[in-house]
């Protein structure tokens, strides 16, 4: 049975809220980290949704273009009636980098149906998009704030939102010409006024999220809509809650697997955000240590070190590994180093689970395992699930994974990794 709906994750930590968005709504589902050989699309077995983990949140255009386009190539022989382009909530993209636009018009080529819808909130994360301006929370049940004025995210370090306006922030990404439909229109004529928008032929239609009810509305519209050919979707994890609510599952009441419960936790922690920095400040149960980025980048002899340390400290308990605010180390270089790091100290350590924090971190540091798949296995934090590694490396096949954003989950994390 082929999958019916499909993503791509532009980075490892959003992909796998995804995952579990489908497979909480009874759905059938995997996520694979690279494209799929024959082999393990058997493995996977029959799927309602399959996705596909990318770091193109991360690349500059043209890198961008090349992979989606392959990514395109594989959904559309798949035949998937839906593809969703699985954006961080924060919608955090640039002209130069992580380009939402690119996206759109490289994944267009392959899903031509005239209505792209763009979701724009995620009420469960605390995303919320209001006459097509986006408020985010900062931390979990923390004060809401207008994008622009986040206290995190208008400064990020690679793509701030200086915009809350979505279509100006997508327009300057080379959509240039977005429909809106704001909350308004789902009480009344949503299909009317959708006609209406699409008469002009835009590049995108940019739909209001302001509470959870209105995913529903928004999922019946893009199934019914599906009847004009393969689509495209894009948005955060909402895209899948709206469409899992008003599909129908092909297995209902999908087992969890039981977690393992024999073995260490090994977290590495990349994220700067104030978020996870407080969460890594009240941990307790592991053993820091911490990582001077400078130095893992250019001393073969301190990278050596820190992983024996990691190795010694694994057989004792549980290790975190914590990357210093160094604004100076070039932060890509950095997420891969952290990787091979994970890579190194998992080669001879024995562990239960392993814990990333960060988007990049986590999507350079799972590219650096020999793991080509991920399923769900219950859940942890919103935005964070646990999952189930598949690999053919024995060590690998079978272990705990959580993936974690920088501005997911309580303060008391990490402390609840350890305890689920």
């Amino acid at each position: 049975m082929r999958p019916r709906f499909g993503w791509y994750g532009d980075d490892f930590t959003g992909a796998t809220d995804t995952l579990a968005t489908w497979a909480e709504h009874g759905h059938r589902a995997l996520l694979f980290l690279r494209a799929p050989t024959p082999a393990q699309l058997a493995a996977a077995g029959p799927l309602d949704a399959i996705g596909l983990a990318g770091t193109t949140r991360a690349m500059p255009p043209a890198a961008a273009a090349a992979e989606l386009d392959k990514a395109g190539s594989l959904f559309a022989a798949l035949k998937v009636e839906l593809l969703h382009y699985k954006c961080c909530s924060t919608f955090d993209s640039a002209p130069d980098v992580g380009s939402i636009g690119v996206a759109v018009k490289t994944l267009r080529r392959h899903f031509r149906n005239p209505f792209v819808p763009v979701v724009g909130g995620q009420p469960n994360l605390g995303r919320y998009c209001l006459f097509g301006n986006l408020f985010a929370a900062a931390g979990s049940g923390g004060a809401v704030h207008r994008i622009d004025r986040h206290p995190t995210m208008s400064v990020h370090p690679v793509t701030p939102m200086l915009e809350a306006d979505l279509c100006r922030h997508l327009g300057a990404q080379g959509l240039e010409q977005i429909a809106l439909i704001d909350y308004r229109a789902y009480e009344n004529g949503i299909d009317g006024q959708l006609d209406a928008c699409l008469r002009s032929a835009p590049d995108a239609v940019l739909l209001d999220v302001a509470h959870e009810a209105d995913l529903s509305v928004i999922g019946r519209l893009i199934m019914y809509r599906l009847e004009h050919g393969p689509m495209l979707a894009v948005g955060p994890s909402s895209v899948a809650r709206a469409l899992a609510v008003v599909s129908q599952a092909a297995a209902q009441d999908i087992p969890r697997q039981t977690a393992r419960r024999d073995g260490p936790v090994l977290a590495l922690v990349g994220s700067l955000s104030p978020v996870t920095r407080a969460q890594v400040a009240v941990a307790s149960g592991y053993q820091r240590i911490d990582v001077e980025p400078a130095r893992l980048l250019d001393e073969p002899a301190y990278a050596d070190g820190i992983r024996r340390l990691a190795v010694t400290g694994l057989a004792q308990g549980n290790v975190m590994l914590v990357t210093a605010a160094d604004r100076a180390a070039p932060m890509e270089q950095v997420a891969v180093a952290t990787g091979q790091l994970l890579g190194a100290v998992l080669s001879e350590a024995r562990v239960l689970r392993i814990v990333i924090a960060g988007g990049d971190t986590s999507s350079r540091a799972v590219a650096a395992l020999d793991v080509w798949g991920l399923s769900y296995r219950a859940p942890m934090v919103p935005g964070a699930p646990l999952c189930r590694i598949h690999s053919d490396d024995a060590k690998l096949d079978g272990l705990d994974i959580v993936l974690k954003g920088g501005q997911m989950g309580p303060v008391s994390f990490f402390a609840d990794v350890l305890s689920a």
